[in-house]
């Protein structure tokens, strides 16, 4: 049974950790790799990134697989929250052997940030190290295949998309060859989600379920809308994070070529995406546990196709299962709340 979540992808666990009040609105999310890893990528087209350890990604360098991907708020600060991912692996012997004893690893802890810096109210109040053990260890202690809370957790517990509130969002499906392909999204972007002439959400005129709210809804709702936008001071920086995972077989190149076209679910959900002051961040994991068909050379495009429509849906389900936010550090209504 399926739970249209990453962890459809067999192995994979998510766990968040999430802070709210006393200042606080933020969190971390760790997408946890079955033990021995799996093959990861990544593709950072946004301008204002804020990542961790991608470079080790590159097809050309030497790591072939990461244990872990941690998805954290507090912008840069907020990084360090991979540290007490890694001293969990650590703990675990979980990482690259650099000796003959096999307690001697380095794990390879890929992270990216979103910035929700101050929007609890405490520009200091953002994820170290410790909030990042605690969402690896709700991952660890996951069972397989259990279902991803979504909304306003973990990494987007402080996120915002335009003026609406973000959140965390999740999606898979199974291909007619078998083969599992799954996203999740930390939706927390400069641009809109909302198409300012109907209410319906972009992604949603993308997927061709299109539900019209009626004009005098449409109308306060747009009231509301103009009364956040007043009263909160524009971000500087937001970046919409993704993981796209699959259980085929990859190499580096292919899972690399896997997160850039997942970016197009991006573009189809939020307008206009990809800014100087956007991180946008996608990374892909393979497990390897099915094979492609090696008879077809272009067995890859089912997958990527089937990434980037994840992504959109996962963007759509995040800003749906979003709660508003009223406090010290802002206002931002959900799209549920002010549209049903």
């Amino acid at each position: 049974m399926t739970v249209d979540a990453l962890t459809d992808v067999t192995g994979l666990r998510v766990g968040h950790a999430t802070r709210v009040g006393d200042g606080w609105l933020t969190g971390a999310t760790v997408v946890l790799a079955p033990e021995g890893g799996a093959v990861a990528a990544v593709d950072v087209r946004g301008g204002g990134p804020g990542t961790k350890e991608t470079d080790a990604l590159d097809p050309r360098n030497l790591v072939q697989k990461v244990e872990a991907i941690v998805l954290t708020g507090g912008s840069a600060y907020g990084l360090d929250a991979a540290s007490g991912v890694m001293a969990w692996l650590e703990e675990q012997a979980r990482g690259i052997r650099v000796g003959a004893d096999p307690a001697h690893v380095v794990p390879v802890v890929p992270a990216a940030c979103v910035f929700d810096l101050g929007r609890g109210g405490d520009f200091r109040a953002r994820p170290d190290a410790a909030v990042g053990r605690e969402a690896v260890e709700a991952a660890a202690a996951g069972g397989l295949g259990a279902p991803v809370p979504e909304g306003c957790v973990g990494a987007g517990t402080g996120a915002v998309v335009g003026v609406l509130k973000g959140g965390v969002g999740t999606a898979s499906t199974v291909l007619g060859s078998g083969i599992t392909v799954a996203a999740l999204v930390v939706a927390n972007a400069v641009g809109s989600v909302l198409d300012p002439g109907t209410g319906v959400l972009y992604g949603e005129l993308f997927q061709g379920r299109v539900d019209y709210p009626e004009a005098r809804v449409h109308e306060a709702a747009r009231g509301r809308i103009a009364e956040a936008e007043a009263r909160n001071v524009p971000p500087p920086l937001n970046t919409t994070l993704a993981v796209v995972a699959t259980d085929a077989e990859l190499t580096k190149a292919q899972a690399q070529k896997l997160a850039g076209t997942a970016h197009d679910g991006i573009a189809r959900a939020v307008r206009p995406v990809h800014q100087l002051n956007d991180g946008d961040t996608v990374f892909a994991l393979a497990t390897g546990s099915r094979p492609l068909d090696a008879g077809s050379p272009l067995a890859l495009n089912d997958l990527l196709a089937a990434g980037a429509d994840l992504v959109t849906r996962a963007i759509v389900r995040a800003v749906r299962a979003a709660q508003p936010v009223d406090g010290p550090g802002g206002a931002w209504p959900s799209y549920r709340e002010l549209y049903g």
